[in-house]
């Protein structure tokens, strides 16, 4: 099934005078439970692409489906909606509040979301167990090794039981084996359903994809599918003799 749909789509940001085409007629197509991976240099219109699907900017021009529906010309609130109920996002910084505990992070785009408390603290445990971190609901980001904080982040992601999750460098600030480890998980959450999109500069990291794209001024320049590198051998080869645990 169709989930991301985008025809022609073009994105001109005008300063002043002068005009900066950061997507040019981009026509791009996601299938249900796929695992895409962006890439591109600075300037080739991976991040606005990635911003045009995640509904925090719109097209100048084409047309933009998400789950069959046309989101171009929705409003700012129906677009909020949209992003809380069918999106969830992971960002290469983490974006977690430093003073508040790791349960509290992940409930609270159901806070926006109107959730009841009972069941936002229920639907936050599951997620943070689910990314392997149900020991750790009490603690702050700051008692977390980066690996630690990207699970949360994680979890805050699919607390909501999002279609989608938009990663943009969600290994950009983690080491080698770490990176690994967020890459299993994602590879996990695509084997149960959820299709992931991810920005990437790293080769490395696109090979865990089943299907990369390379964008270059504004454009789709290469779509190509591959077998999928698992994540999960990989990890086995790199964990410690001594210590089997998550980073």
């Amino acid at each position: 099934m169709t989930l991301i749909s985008l025809d022609k789509v073009s994105k001109v940001y005008r300063m002043g005078d002068v005009e900066v085409h950061a997507m040019r007629e981009v026509s791009f197509v996601v299938e249900e439970r796929d695992f895409v991976a962006v890439m591109g240099s600075s300037g080739s219109g991976k991040s606005t692409l990635m911003n045009i699907i995640g509904c925090l900017d719109r097209p100048t021009s084409g047309i933009y489906r998400l789950n069959e529906r046309e989101i171009s010309r929705l409003d700012r609130n129906e677009l909020a909606h949209v992003r809380n109920q069918t999106l969830g996002f992971v960002f290469q910084s983490f974006n977690l509040l430093s003073r508040t505990s790791a349960i509290d992070n992940v409930e609270l785009p159901l806070v926006y979301a109107g959730v009841p408390a009972r069941e936002r603290h229920r639907r936050a445990t599951e997620a943070l167990r689910r990314v392997g971190l149900g020991e750790r609901l009490d603690h702050h980001p700051n008692q977390m090794s980066g690996g630690q904080q990207q699970r949360v982040a994680i979890a805050r992601a699919l607390v909501t039981g999002p279609r989608v999750i938009l990663a943009d460098e969600p290994t950009g600030n983690l080491d080698s084996r770490t990176s690994i480890e967020i890459m299993a998980l994602f590879q996990e959450l695509g084997a149960a359903g959820i299709t992931v999109m991810l920005v990437t500069h790293e080769p490395d990291v696109a090979a865990y994809a089943a299907r990369v794209v390379v964008m270059r001024d504004g454009r789709i320049v290469t779509d190509r599918r591959q077998t999928a590198r698992p994540a999960a051998a990989d990890l086995k080869l790199s964990q410690p003799a001594t210590d089997g645990a998550a980073t």
